[in-house]
């Protein structure tokens, strides 16, 4: 039985093969392709399961050239099959330019739940889940990578990046230099694999635990940082946020944040997230 024409997104397993589902594997048993980041990877996969679907390659450098072929075959009638070396494909993986392709030619896409390196690290990372937000990789370069993360400084949602064991310890050092010593951390590395770790430590412990080890920094990565917490005791205490809520009854939100950090010598950009977060959702 074949599939119907259509581009599958197809996750596949992080470390543990049998992570993967009887959906994935019928998929990519009958479509016609599969398009895949490196397709000397993706062969030890469908070897294992005795797959022998043609595979295409399909990465960041010709991602745009190959989509339009690969759109063209679609609009003929054929089925194509979206995977990466791990995981989720387009989670910090090729694929945008695909799907975006597709759409914009009436092609259907079809996407199948799996296995993902993010949310796997983050459910069991012991860090709020109710609201996070996930970065992808840090810049390689070390001021990009000390400005993106300042950016992120005054984040209350969970942060989760990817990480590659060589910059691991520049990227906790820049963390811990730009939140500090006490914002906590959790490294997931080898999720689902015979080495499978995940160590939750203050950034300052962090470093430092780090270095005393360096098989603690190898395999494939999940870095997570606890979200920005004010103490309402001397930073948005009862008097602060009282000042903003009377202002912001009478001014737009961003001003009235201002003018309150103006008056108390606090974080603007802490108040206005407080702002967003309670005095809007009441309006």
């Amino acid at each position: 039985m074949s599939q119907a024409a259509a581009l599958y997104i197809v996750p596949t397993p992080i470390g543990n093969l049998n992570d993967i589902s009887q959906r994935a594997l019928d998929t990519l048993q009958q479509v016609d392709l599969i398009a895949c980041e490196d397709t000397r990877h993706t062969a030890k996969l469908l070897s294992h399961y005795q797959i022998t679907t043609s595979t295409w390659a399909l990465h960041d450098h010709n991602e745009q050239y190959k989509s339009e072929q690969l759109v063209t075959r679609l609009l003929s009638g054929q089925s194509v099959a979206l995977v990466s070396d791990a995981g989720t494909p387009l989670i910090s993986d090729p694929g945008y330019h695909l799907v975006n392709s597709c759409r914009d030619a009436g092609v259907q896409v079809i996407a199948l739940p799996g296995p993902c390196a993010a949310v796997t690290a983050l459910s069991a990372a012991g860090l709020p889940t109710d609201r996070f937000a996930f970065e992808g990789f840090l810049p390689a370069k070390e001021k990009a990578r000390l400005d993106k993360i300042e950016s992120l400084k005054d984040e209350t949602r969970t942060l989760v990046f990817y990480e590659s064991p060589r910059r691991l310890l520049d990227s906790v050092a820049a963390l811990m230099a730009v939140l500090g010593d006490e914002r906590r951390l959790v490294v997931a590395r080898e999720l689902t694999k015979t080495f499978e770790s995940i160590h939750s430590l203050p950034a300052g412990e962090m470093l430092a635990w780090l270095q005393q080890d360096s098989n603690r920094s190898r395999g494939e990565i999940v870095l997570m940082v606890a979200g920005y917490r004010p103490d309402s005791d001397d930073e948005l205490s009862a008097e602060v946020l009282r000042t903003l809520t009377l202002l912001r009854g009478e001014l737009p939100l961003k001003k009235a944040a201002a003018l309150t950090a103006e008056i108390h010598g606090v974080k603007k950009n802490a108040l206005y997230k407080y702002g967003l977060e309670y005095l809007e959702s009441c309006r």
